[in-house]
């Protein structure tokens, strides 16, 4: 099948490359000129584990191609997937002008009958939107051509997509055409055949469902955080807590974490998104306002810590901090609403010096670093480590921040001869307290018990 996908960024080039390697011709359309001519040059504009060699594989094969002229993608097509941004408006509301003028794009050049696919997380009402689009090009240009709406939202998780894609545990479509349901069943076969993933509904319903879907994962991050915050007054552990709950079949062990709050391009703009939608048809949604207020409060706890162990906020005057990991998660270059970034602002408002490293990272976060603060102050209180011993040296505290394998078993002695202060802040709960502490290290981790056993 003929694919074309607007929108080259995480989840175009994903769908698109993915679609590749089971046999279909796809072409990935971008404006963006410098993305389309790095990935024609052999280059991915992001990191994620595998899609670099997938793109490569099927550019060879030309079944995977990219350009910049919506002459070229439209003509290709049978199928248009609309991959492109819906960034968070100053309202909390989905901006979906690119979008709507993708839409209007595709209207003003379809000649032939058609199915366009809004594969970006968009709002419920959107499908309607850009069907209205669509038309609107026809009837200027006094044409009549058959097209489809279909919504078939992405469940990609950021570090593992590849994966998500070929193995899914669902695939999502809404239409209320036959015709279009068929052609996407035959599209999503080879990704279905041992067990039925295919769930059809109408197109609003999918666009609540990735919402919904994305709401209830947010909710539980910031219910255990609350809760983790809660267990630290009360002098239980929040990681027993999680081991009780997780056994429950009702509850299920996946986004029980406590942390620093969620992050990245999905969970805080859906949320907020979701939230807006509630409000424009007066119905407030309390539990997901809750859950992003719990959210913007975490993001702040490790910096709070810092201040209590130190005693005050001045006193972190000309302190040290070391970072592991600036990612939203691990796995990932992306930067978007990173906890780190919350935590960054804090220390340099308090006059603290940062060393950081991030195995994949550490160039997007000194883009935007810079960007936000400026190079002299940047080059005075930031370094950015090619390594996590470089980051830890001299500092006088070390703050877990991402959970990148290579955190995972640290050289604890390591750490309690160069770290003056000789304290770990583990904002991710990955070490074991016994072993931290019984290197000289004092430990603190999120809703944990900060002191061994018995001492």
């Amino acid at each position: 099948m003929n694919i074309s996908v607007i929108g080259s960024g995480y989840v175009g080039l994903v769908t698109g490359a993915c679609f590749a390697d089971v046999g279909n011709t796809v072409l990935c359309l971008d404006v963006d000129e410098r993305k389309i001519a790095l990935l024609n040059s052999g280059g991915i504009p992001i990191h994620e584990p595998g899609l670099d060699a997938l793109v490569a594989r099927n550019a060879a094969a030309e079944r995977l191609l990219f350009t910049t002229s919506y002459d070229e993608a439209v003509a290709h097509a049978d199928v248009i997937f609309l991959a492109v941004g819906t960034p968070p408006d100053e309202d909390g509301s989905a901006d979906l002008q690119y979008i709507l003028a993708a839409a209007r794009s595709i209207g003003q050049r379809i000649t032939r009958p058609v199915v366009v696919v809004d594969k970006s997380t968009v709002p419920v009402g959107t499908g309607d939107k850009v069907r209205a689009a669509i038309a609107g090009e026809l009837a200027k240009r006094g044409a009549e051509v058959r097209f489809d709406v279909v919504s078939n939202p992405e469940f990609l998780k950021e570090g593992a997509a590849l994966d998500d894609f070929m193995r899914p545990d669902r695939i999502i479509v809404g239409s209320d055409s036959p015709s279009a349901m068929k052609l996407m069943r035959q599209l999503y076969a080879p990704f279905s055949r041992q067990h039925e993933k295919f769930i059809e509904m109408d197109v609003r319903s999918a666009e609540l469902t990735k919402y919904a879907a994305n709401a209830m994962l947010a909710t539980r991050i910031s219910f255990m955080n609350e809760l983790a915050n809660l267990a630290e007054l009360l002098g239980a552990d929040i990681e027993a807590v999680r081991l009780g709950m997780g056994k429950d079949p009702r509850i299920g062990p996946q986004f029980l974490y406590a942390g620093m709050g969620y992050g990245g391009s999905c969970f805080p703009k859906d949320v907020k998104a979701l939230i807006r939608t509630g409000a424009d048809f007066d119905q407030p949604l309390r539990i997901l306002q809750a859950t992003e207020d719990v959210n913007e409060r975490q993001k702040n706890v490790l910096f709070d810590k810092l201040v209590r162990h130190f005693g005050s906020a001045g006193a972190l005057h000309g302190k040290t901090i070391a970072l592991w990991g600036l990612a939203f998660k691990p796995n990932t270059d992306d930067m978007r609403e990173a906890p780190s970034l919350v935590l960054i602002r804090a220390l340099f408002a308090a006059g603290c010096k940062v060393r950081a490293y991030d195995p994949v990272a550490s160039k997007e976060a000194e883009r935007l670093l810079l960007a936000e603060h400026g190079q002299a102050r940047c080059a005075d209180l930031l370094f950015l480590a090619s390594s996590a011993k470089e980051a830890a040296f001299d500092a006088d505290a070390l703050v877990l921040v991402t959970e990148w394998k290579e955190f995972g078993s640290p050289d604890f002695r390591y750490l309690a001869a160069n770290l003056r202060a000789k304290a770990v802040f583990d904002g991710r709960n990955i070490y074991d307290l016994e072993a931290v502490t019984a290197a000289g290290l004092s430990y603190e981790g999120i809703g944990r018990i900060n002191h061994a056993p018995n001492a």
